[in-house]
């Protein structure tokens, strides 16, 4: 009888992270279920993008453990870590497209630096990521005659040029207008299905990553402060998750950074040395 493949895909525990003094992560536990979107949101500094790294091995956390398809990432060797590397796509923030070669080009560059796999099949293989992002017609063009949202397509064509198991995204509705982030949000919610990818989405983006999340991770503090699906989360008791879904300017996070007194303080009038650099 076969046992049934684990249902979580990467699997964190109690993991902490600093970077100089600043504690970004202190016993975070999350897990991020096969097939499925996950997403990973929370206010801007709180270490969404971080997160991602430390599940890549690009950093190592200071303590617990990430695991991915049961291989401790930051136990792994550099040859073993390459390997499970190939099997991650990720949509940076900006594209990351580059510069100097064409679509095509850029498209078919992991698959060339990876693969020994003929010219004929590679130039099959990247039309059709291209047919899947919508953009085939466009194979012929430079970065720089791209639009936006244009970009982040071709940069999502590259990302799954060699089917990996796990997709994540950073940010990608960052600077969209309307349409393409429409474009986006449809395209991310298709390609996790048809492909049968595993996705992790890091955002502030809150209606449109709640559109096509199957679950949710809420982060502050270094910590998870709530986590369930959209739904789980609208009923939550949680001030701070209610505070960031819908967008409310005061509460758990407040509206002014910590000061002293207001009055005290203006009263304070020729004992206050203010600096004139």
């Amino acid at each position: 009888m076969m046992t049934p493949a684990n249902p979580h895909v990467v699997e964190v525990r109690q993991m902490r992270f600093v970077r100089g003094k600043r504690m970004i992560f202190d016993g975070v536990d999350l897990d991020i279920q096969r097939g499925k979107i996950t997403a990973i949101m929370g206010p801007s500094g709180t270490g969404k993008t971080t997160l991602l790294r430390l599940i890549g091995g690009q950093l190592r956390p200071d303590a617990g453990s990430i695991m991915v398809e049961g291989q401790q990432v930051d136990k792994l060797g550099h040859t073993a870590l390459y390997q499970l590397r190939k099997r991650m796509g990720m949509l940076f923030q900006n594209g990351a497209l580059l510069t100097d070669m064409n679509v095509f080009d850029n498209v078919a560059f992991p698959l060339r630096e990876h693969t020994k796999l003929p010219e004929a099949l590679i130039r099959d293989l990247v039309l059709m990521k291209l047919h899947a992002v919508g953009l085939r017609g466009a194979w012929q063009l430079m970065p720089s005659e791209l639009s936006g949202g244009m970009s982040r397509r071709v940069a999502l064509a590259r990302a799954i040029a060699l089917d990996p198991m796990i997709m994540m995204y950073d940010e990608p509705f960052t600077g969209q207008d309307p349409i393409s982030m429409g474009v986006l949000v449809r395209l991310i919610r298709q390609l996790n299905d048809a492909l049968g990818l595993t996705s992790v989405i890091v955002s502030h983006d809150i209606a449109e990553t709640r559109s096509i999340a199957d679950y949710i991770y809420l982060l502050s503090n270094g910590k998870v402060v709530a986590h369930g699906t959209s739904d789980e989360l609208d009923r939550s008791e949680s001030e701070w998750a209610q505070q960031f879904l819908k967008g409310l300017s005061d509460g758990p996070v407040p509206f002014h950074y910590p000061a002293e007194d207001y009055r005290r303080d203006m009263l304070a009038g020729e004992n206050v040395v203010v600096s004139n650099r």
